[in-house]
Parts: C-alpha cells; sequence; structure tokens
C-alpha cells in the first residue's frame, strides 16, 4: 500500500489575506475573521474559545512572510471579567510570536492554541507550545489512529454504510468526501483498511484525510485524525466535527492532485464535502432555533 505524500502549499503573498478569510470562515462561521480595513489589511478575529472578545489584528504587506500584529481590542462584552480583554491581547501577542513561521499562514494555529492557552490562564497552569494538534484532540492523551500498513487485519466480510458525496474538482485537483458510523477505535481502523484494500482508486489518491469521533459507556470518548501529508487537515476536519458535535461517525476525504496548487482554498473544500457527507447521512440533526446538533 502506499505511504503518504507530503505535499505542502502557501499561498502567494498578495492573496495570503483572503485566504485567510476564505480558510478560517469555513472552518470557524462567517464571522470569525472580517476585514475592516486595507492597505494596511486589518481584521477583526473573533475568538471561537471566547466569542464575547473580539481582536483587532494587522497583516503586513509581506504577510505571510511577515508576522501580524495583534492592535488590541476591537469589542469585550459585558460578561466578562475587567482585564480580560488586556489580558487576551498579551496572550495573543505572545501565541503569535510562537506560532508564525516566515512563509506560512498561521491565523488557524493562533486560534487553536490562543484557545488553549486561554483555558491555561484560568487555571493558572503553565503557557507551553502545543504543537502537536493530535496529543491535543485525543481525549486520552495518546494517539490511537490506526497504523495504515496494519496487514494483520483482515478485510470486513461487507461493505462499510460509506455515505459518499458527488466530487468537487477545482483546478483539476479533484475531492470526495465519505462518512460512515462508529462505535470504537478498532471499527474505523477496519473501515479505512477495507476502504484503502478494496477501492484502488482511493488508495492511489494523493491524500485520505481521515477524522472520526466515538463515545462510549459512562461518558468515554475517543477522537483522532490523520492529515496523510496534507498538512493540518486532519485538524481542521476534526475540529469540524466539534463544531458540529457530531460521535460515532468518521469521515475520509479523498484528494487526487491535479497539479496546481490552491492554496488554503483547499481547507474550504475539504470541509465542504465533510460536511456534506455528515449531513447527507444525517449524523447531524436540526433542533429548535435553527442550530444543528449531532447525533448522540
Amino acid at each position: 500500500m502506499r505511504g503518504p505524500s507530503f505535499r505542502t502549499e502557501a499561498p502567494a503573498m498578495e492573496d495570503a489575506v483572503g485566504d485567510e478569510l476564505t480558510s478560517i470562515n469555513s472552518i470557524y462561521g462567517d464571522d470569525t475573521l472580517t476585514l475592516i480595513s486595507q492597505n494596511p489589511s486589518i481584521c477583526t478575529l473573533r475568538i471561537p474559545s471566547l466569542p464575547s472578545v473580539v481582536l483587532r489584528i494587522e497583516f503586513p504587506n509581506a504577510y505571510p512572510e511577515e508576522t501580524p500584529f495583534v492592535v488590541g481590542t476591537e469589542t469585550i462584552g459585558e460578561d466578562v471579567p475587567k482585564g480580560t480583554g488586556t489580558t487576551v491581547v498579551g496572550l495573543a501577542q505572545a501565541t503569535l510570536s510562537r506560532v508564525w513561521a516566515p512563509g506560512v499562514p498561521c491565523i488557524f494555529d493562533l486560534i487553536e492554541e490562543l484557545g488553549v492557552d486561554i483555558e491555561a490562564s484560568k487555571t493558572n497552569k503553565p503557557i507551553t507550545p502545543h504543537n502537536d494538534l493530535e496529543s491535543q484532540l485525543n481525549d486520552k492523551g495518546k494517539k490511537e489512529w490506526p497504523d495504515r500498513e496494519d496487514a494483520s487485519m483482515d478485510i470486513l466480510d461487507t461493505e462499510p454504510p460509506w455515505i459518499v458525496t458527488a466530487p468537487i474538482t477545482e483546478k483539476k485537483s479533484v475531492f470526495i468526501g465519505r462518512a460512515a458510523p462508529v462505535t470504537s477505535p478498532t471499527q474505523a481502523k477496519q473501515y479505512l483498511h477495507h476502504l484503502l484494500a478494496t477501492d484502488k482508486k482511493v488508495a492511489k489518491a494523493t491524500h485520505n484525510i481521515t477524522a472520526w469521533r466515538t463515545r462510549g459507556p459512562n461518558e468515554t470518548s475517543c477522537q483522532d485524525c490523520d492529515d496523510d501529508g496534507e498538512t493540518a487537515a486532519g485538524g481542521r476536519v476534526l475540529h469540524l466535527m466539534q463544531l458540529m458535535d457530531v460521535w460515532n461517525v468518521m469521515v475520509v476525504v479523498t484528494r487526487w492532485y491535479g497539479g496546481i496548487l490552491l492554496g488554503p482554498d483547499r481547507f474550504r473544500i475539504i470541509n465542504q464535502v465533510a460536511r456534506e457527507a455528515l449531513v447527507s447521512g444525517k449524523f447531524v440533526q436540526a433542533t429548535e432555533g435553527g442550530k444543528r446538533k449531532g447525533k448522540r
């Protein structure tokens, strides 16, 4: 079976802020990152883990070759304690200095790590780098994603009940999402193994990005993800599943690379097909008030 690919993409500098807007808002919601000024580009950032605080961030013209800067707060809700805005601004700037690297978009990492840092500050825990997203997301503190090369696993007798989306083609790259109900890490491993062993086209794809969440007796839960060479994509799909509050399901997003770099726009499409598979499979159910709630 093929090994993982490690192709990465970076957006052109003149399109970097626009790419960040598309990518971040497709993951966290339309009002998360908002452009309020150009030349220089200034955006407001609503922190998903603390939505009452909205930051103002300035992007240099050479972003992402140069680091953005947290100017201050745009708005602060009345429901947060006095001094929270100042604390969050300091945390955000410290987080930015830690996660930014020349030429690499950094707002997703800022959001994810800032959320962890804010929680740590509430309990006076020391703030340390969190570069291993998978270890953060796994409830048991260890990676349980199956080894794709596990040749000892038998092929299932029946096809897993995949819900498969229609393909989306963007600049010759093709994306397909699929979702299936699972009740344990072992079953997720079996389904993935069966898919790669029985579908040669999928097995030869450039990336098979995978994420799953299961909940068992006594509120025990497990979740994990795999980029399969598409850097940070698995974490984004898993975060989408968390936002949608879906459980006992796995998602596989398959991408066949078409030879043209898509930049962060690929994350929008990956999330789009993942969301479509979850909704089509009725893993997400409508509730009162128009919000959605996952299967329990």
